[in-house]
C-alpha cells in the first residue's frame, strides 16, 4: 500500500518536474521560440505557460482521484483490520 502510494506520487512529481524544467530550459536556451508571435499581441510563450499551469492542476486532480478511489479505501481497510 505504501509502496503504491510512493510510486504514484513519484511518477506524478517527476512528470511535473520534467514539464516545468523543460519550460525553464526552453526559456534559457530558446527565448526566440517563446517570443514568436501567434497573434497581434500574443506570443507562444503565454499559452505554453498557461498550459503548464493547467497540467499542474490536472495532475493534482489525478492524484486526488487516485487517493480517493484507491488509497483511502486501503487505509480504511487497514484501520478495520487493526481494530
Amino acid at each position: 500500500m505504501v509502496k503504491q502510494k510512493w510510486q504514484v506520487s513519484l511518477l506524478l512529481t517527476f512528470l511535473m518536474l520534467i514539464i516545468y524544467f523543460g519550460f525553464i530550459l526552453l526559456i534559457a536556451f530558446d527565448k526566440e521560440f517563446l517570443a514568436r508571435p501567434i497573434g497581434k499581441d500574443l506570443t507562444i510563450g503565454l499559452p505554453i505557460g498557461i498550459g503548464i499551469l493547467i497540467v499542474a492542476w490536472l495532475l493534482t486532480g489525478v492524484y486526488t482521484w487516485w487517493a480517493n478511489r484507491v488509497y483511502d479505501k486501503q487505509v480504511d481497510e487497514l484501520k478495520r483490520k487493526m481494530l
